[in-house]
Formats: C-alpha cells, sequence, structure tokens
C-alpha cells in the first residue's frame, strides 16, 4: 500500500494545493479580512457572523442545484475533465480577484467569495470522482487519506508565508498595511493552488464513462431521474447519504466559522492564525492514521470516533472563555475533521458504480452541499436570536446526534 503510483500522486497533488484556499480563504484569513471589513463598517459582531453563515448556505445551494446535473453530464466520455476545468479556473480566478477588492467594502468582499466557494467546491465533485479513476477499490480509504492528509501538509506551507507577511505588517516590519498582507495571501493562495493542479490536468484522466449519444442534455435528465427514483434501492448507500447529511454539516460548519466564532469571543488575529496553522499541522497525521485504523478496526468504528470528537468539541465551545480553551478546541477538531472526510469519500467511491461516479457523486454533493445550507443557518440563527455564539456553535450538536443514530443503521459489513 506505501508505492503510490504516478495517477495517485497526481491526484493526491491537487489536494496539496487546492487545501490552501480550504485554510486561508474558507478558515483562516478571509473570514478574519471580512470579520475587519464588517466591524469597521458598524456591523455587529454576532450579525456579521450571521452574514457570513448566510453567505456560505447561499453558496452550498447553488452547488446543490448544480451538482447532480452537471455529474449526469459528466459520466459520458471526455466530459468530465472539462467540467473540472472550468470550476477550477472559476475558483481560482475570483480567489485572486478578491485581493483587488475595497477593504471597506464587506457586501462585495461575501460576493466574491461565494463565486470562490462555487469553484471550489465544484471542482471538488469532479476531483473527489476521480477517485475511481486513479486507483482499485482496495486501495481507495488508503488513498483517501493520503489526499487529505498531504492536503493539511500541503497548506501549512503558504498559509505559514501568509502568517509571517501579515505579523510583519502588524509589527511595521515591512512597509504595507495588514490589509494589503491580507490581499497577498489571497494571491498566494491562486498561485499555490493552480500551479500544484498541473500534475492533476496531465496525468489524471477518466477510465470509467458512457458512450456519448445524441441528445446529451436531454438523456442526461432522464438518467438523473431514474437514479433519483432507484437511489433507495440501495439501502447501504442511501443509509449512509442520510447520515452523512447530518454529521458532514456539522463538520463542514465548525471548520468554515471557526475564525468567526474565535473572533467573537475576542481572540486576537495573531493568535488565531497560529492556533490555525498549528490545527493544519496536527490534522494531517490523524488523517493518514484515520485511513490506517479503519484498515484495522474498520471505517464504521472511525466514522463514530470522529462523530463523537465533534460532539465533545460541540458541547467544550458552549464553555469556552479564553484563548486556552480556544486551543483545545481547535486541536480535538485536527484529531478528526480531515479523518471524517476522507474515509467518508473511500465509502462512497467504493460503493458507486464506476462508470456512473460522476452522477453517483453529484448526489453525494447534493448531500454534502445541502446539509452545509443547513448547518450556518442554525449557526447564524440561533447566534442571532441568543446574541451568542457559543451558543450558535453548541446547536450543532443536534446534527451529530442524528447523524450517528442514522449511521448505525448502515449495515457493518458494507463499510470500508
Amino acid at each position: 500500500m506505501s508505492r503510490l503510483t504516478k495517477e495517485e500522486n497526481s491526484w493526491i497533488f491537487y489536494d496539496w494545493g487546492n487545501s490552501a484556499y480550504s485554510v486561508i480563504i474558507s478558515t483562516a484569513v478571509f473570514p478574519l479580512f471580512y470579520k475587519a471589513a464588517a466591524t469597521g463598517a458598524g456591523v455587529n459582531l454576532a450579525h456579521s457572523t450571521a452574514y457570513l453563515g448566510y453567505t456560505i448556505a447561499i453558496a452550498t445551494f447553488i452547488l446543490a442545484l448544480l451538482g447532480p446535473i452537471l455529474g449526469t453530464i459528466a459520466d459520458y466520455k471526455g466530459v468530465k475533465k472539462r467540467f473540472f476545468t472550468f470550476f477550477f479556473i472559476l475558483g481560482v480566478s475570483f480567489t485572486a480577484l478578491l485581493a483587488f477588492v475595497p477593504s471597506d467594502n464587506w457586501l462585495l468582499l461575501l460576493i466574491c467569495y461565494t463565486v470562490t466557494a462555487v469553484g471550489f467546491f465544484g471542482a471538488n465533485v469532479f476531483y473527489d470522482a476521480f477517485l475511481v479513476d486513479i486507483t482499485s477499490e482496495d486501495r481507495m480509504a488508503f488513498v483517501s487519506s493520503r489526499g487529505m492528509g498531504f492536503g493539511y501538509i500541503g497548506s501549512t506551507i503558504p498559509f505559514l508565508i501568509s502568517i509571517v507577511i501579515i505579523m510583519l505588517a502588524q509589527k511595521g516590519v515591512i512597509p504595507i498595511a495588514v490589509p494589503t498582507a491580507s490581499k497577498i495571501a489571497f494571491l498566494i493562495t491562486a498561485l499555490w493552488w493552480g500551479v500544484f493542479a498541473i500534475p492533476m490536468f496531465r496525468n489524471v484522466h477518466q477510465r470509467f464513462y458512457i458512450e456519448r449519444e445524441p441528445r446529451l442534455v436531454v438523456n442526461s435528465f432522464k438518467r438523473l431521474g431514474t437514479t433519483f427514483l432507484e437511489i433507495k434501492k440501495y439501502r447501504a448507500l442511501f443509509l449512509f447519504l442520510l447520515a452523512y447529511f447530518f454529521y458532514i454539516d456539522g463538520v463542514g460548519t465548525v471548520i468554515t466559522m471557526s475564525t468567526a466564532y474565535g473572533t467573537d469571543l475576542g481572540i486576537s488575529a495573531t493568535s488565531l492564525l497560529i492556533i490555525l496553522f498549528v490545527t493544519q499541522v496536527v490534522a494531517a497525521p490523524f488523517a493518514i492514521l484515520y485511513g490506517r485504523l479503519a484498515g484495522r478496526f474498520s471505517g464504521k468504528r472511525m466514522l463514530y470516533v470522529g462523530i463523537i470528537v465533534y460532539i465533545i468539541v460541540c458541547i467544550y465551545a458552549f464553555f469556552l472563555k479564553t484563548t486556552l480553551d480556544f486551543w483545545i478546541l481547535a486541536m480535538l477538531v485536527a484529531t478528526s475533521q480531515g479523518g471524517i472526510q476522507a474515509l467518508s469519500r473511500a465509502y462512497f467511491a467504493k460503493l458507486v458504480p464506476k462508470e456512473k461516479a460522476n452522477e453517483f457523486f453529484g448526489f453525494y454533493n447534493i448531500f454534502g452541499k445541502f446539509a452545509s445550507i443547513l448547518g450556518p443557518l442554525l449557526l447564524g440563527a440561533t447566534a442571532q436570536l441568543t446574541g451568542s455564539s457559543s451558543s450558535g456553535v453548541f446547536s450543532l450538536i443536534i446534527l451529530f446526534i442524528v447523524g450517528i443514530v442514522i449511521l448505525r443503521m448502515v449495515p457493518e459489513s458494507e463499510i470500508v
């Protein structure tokens, strides 16, 4: 299992590259940049966090609608790479464009962020689906967890460079303002993501497909309807998707809203950046460890472990008061966020018909993305109603409990 093929390595390198977006744009620098812009414009702290949650919900709603449709069309020969390329270019371009948005225009920042998210997550739909093309069933959990682990490692490099630039700007060592330093971080992200996508374009190709036919779009909608009606016949797949709908919602919301939450608690931007950097470093070996432990104890048990860790995170977050508390919380998240995502992706890839991988990953996307609407809305609404971001995070415990209950119904023998 230790020797990776050229295709597997190229696929993993894309995770190495695009994970810079996950930490710098989704989790760390951009939320801080946005929160500063919103605060400067007189927006209440809890309200600005809620607006970010609503923005994430809008982006994921767009992807939830597009995912199954595009995935079905992409199952045809020669189409998957084209869709992947389109969303990749969209994501990289608008990530770079964030650097040119005026620092005081928080609304335009959220609009551009929405487009970057559509590009990033849209490309990931097809990237995940390429897993069936680059490796065998028995290696999927191993390769998927390696991709997730190396993604965390790769993201730390541009993140560290960004942190250094921002800190030097804060201390006046370099003659630029902190907002300008943040904008440089956005450009670094786009460059890192773009460069390390090159092996993916050169070496990864669609092996499983459906031959093209007349009226491609019309027939794609027909196949989509048929699959939607028949998906309940795949009992293990259907139950897993329901469980995934809930628990991955909680995971995604914690990841994307953590920086805004930390800011509301009064934790300094410098402390948040350092904490998130260490989180990426710690998450890398744990993501790989989850893949190894899944082979020994079963993926289902390791998913239980990850979900229980997140339930503890939600409870602990409610009582969080100090920077040390946030450190503990971040390390708990680091132990499980990559493992849950990697094992979920590998399980699904192993289960789906290979020649219809994009279509099924479209449904995987729609379950994940519609779920990602519920979490930020739940957090945002609870935070606004209670005036407390801690209560918003605590409310996510509901999603993890429902997810673990449904996961128990998935047949043990069919889990990775």
